[in-house]
């Protein structure tokens, strides 16, 4: 199972989990390949497998038969989060940014990014054993994302948090997936990241089953954007990892595959810096190269691209 021909970040061959000699099978028989890039929903009612299937892939636990390879490294936000650890919010996650490889600049500069994105940056110094559980979810997110792992693993990590915390997580998850790592969720909700996600399996009795898979014809369908930021600079890390053409200082083109753009439209406002969005419009692959000449026809798709350095009468740049 997987995308053919692309490099797997995941391979399961012929896995079996049970919980003691003579228990009942969770897992039989389970072969997987998963792709890099890919975002995967992992499905199934309660007790088939689903968090068991997560913990193998994560290397939480080992199989009790087979094999289950994974290339890169891991990053796994379990179900239920441990808050009995003795260190605050922000010493948690430098000592893991550290752990991790990271200098110690490094490490405290992404645990402040992700404590500050999710809306919890005034609690950096309040010990793990006394946040609320709300925002000891946000704290276990946030030691996933810190990494930039290759295979993200998502067990109901959006459970205990509220709407902009879900949004922020949509966002990352999106991310991670349009900057090359393999993202593999669980999630209550049938809704979460609908449209962005690549494939979907089915865990039940013991088997699992493909019940989604990406359409593999045919060009992907680009969304353009025109965005202003009054001088600043485009933020890192944006939803999709759109290509992205400057028009002049401060406002840019992007080009994001449409099953990102929504998360990119919310991420943009949200800043910092917050950007301006002053057009959306559809395009198709493969994208007019920068330098058509805007009378083409596929520039009328891309508008502003051609159009808006020369409705400036500014001279080219680097003159």
């Amino acid at each position: 199972m997987g995308r053919q021909g692309a490099t797997p970040a995941v391979r399961a061959t012929a896995v079996g989990k049970r919980y003691g000699r003579g228990a009942p099978w969770i897992l039989d028989g389970v072969d997987l390949e998963l792709p890099a890039g890919a975002l995967v929903r992992i499905a199934g009612p309660n007790g088939s497998g689903k968090s068991t299937l997560l913990k193998l892939v994560a290397g939480i636990e080992p199989p009790s038969r087979g094999r289950i390879e994974v290339a890169g490294r891991r990053a796994y936000v379990p179900e239920r989060f441990p808050p009995a650890l003795p260190f605050d919010a922000v010493g948690y996650l430098r000592h893991l940014g550290r752990i991790q490889g990271r200098s110690a600049a490094s490490a405290a500069e992404r645990a402040d990014h992700w404590l500050e994105r999710f809306g919890v940056a005034d609690r950096t110094g309040t010990p793990l054993r006394r946040l609320s559980k709300g925002t000891c979810q946000k704290v276990a997110v946030a030691q996933a994302l810190l990494a930039d792992a290759d295979v993200l693993v998502l067990d109901e990590a959006w459970t205990g948090l509220d709407q902009a915390a879900r949004t922020v997580l949509d966002e990352a998850a999106a991310e991670r997936a349009a900057g090359g790592a393999l993202v593999l969720f669980v999630d209550h909700d049938p809704g979460r990241l609908a449209g962005a996600t690549t494939a979907a399996y089915q865990v039940g009795g013991g088997a699992l089953t493909v019940v989604g898979a990406p359409v593999e014809c045919g060009p992907e369908e680009l969304m353009v954007l025109q965005v202003d930021l009054a001088g600043e600079e485009l933020p890192a890390r944006l939803p999709g990892a759109p290509t992205v053409r400057r028009l002049r200082e401060g406002r840019y083109l992007l080009r994001v595959p449409a099953r990102h753009s929504d998360a990119l439209l919310r991420r943009l406002p949200a800043g910092p810096p917050a950007a301006h969005v002053l057009d959306v419009r559809r395009a198709e692959v493969p994208a007019a190269d920068p330098g058509t000449d805007p009378g083409a026809e596929t520039a009328a798709e891309t508008g502003p691209a051609g159009s808006a350095p020369a409705a400036a009468g500014s001279a080219p740049e680097g003159r």
